[in-house]
């Protein structure tokens, strides 16, 4: 099983899918890594030799903010907007939809399951 970033990458699997397990690593981002590294999308993990693996690793470490480092980063710039105030950090704040959803139907992922409303039934 390789390790890359801190993450197990699945060995049976082809090496363009088992580096999106990476976070932070998309399909796009992946193919692109491999062509860097110069490795076929289509081999598999556990076919590849220890130099590709090393080779893979360190473009991934040298030119990619992934795992930790971008999930820290991710939630800096949700605490900075809710520090500010600012109208999208008052709903990261208030667990309700950011990006200008109706929230009058629909929403429960984002708000949680409903609650009664006492007094209501008429």
């Amino acid at each position: 099983m390789a390790r890359i970033a801190g993450v197990n990458i699945p060995t049976n699997k082809q090496v363009g899918i088992s580096l999106t397990y990476i976070f932070g690593i998309g399909r796009t981002k992946a193919l692109k890594i491999l062509n860097i590294a110069g490795v076929p999308p289509d081999r598999r993990v556990n076919e590849m030799s220890d130099a590709e693996v090393a080779k893979v690793r360190e473009i991934i470490d040298r030119d990619h903010l992934v795992e930790g480092d971008l999930r820290r980063e991710t939630a800096m710039n949700i605490k900075r907007l809710m520090d500010l105030g600012l109208y999208r950090g008052v709903r990261h704040r208030r667990g309700l939809p950011v990006r200008g959803q109706r929230t009058h139907t629909n929403a429960r992922t984002r708000k949680g399951p409903a609650r009664a409303i006492a007094g209501k039934k008429k």
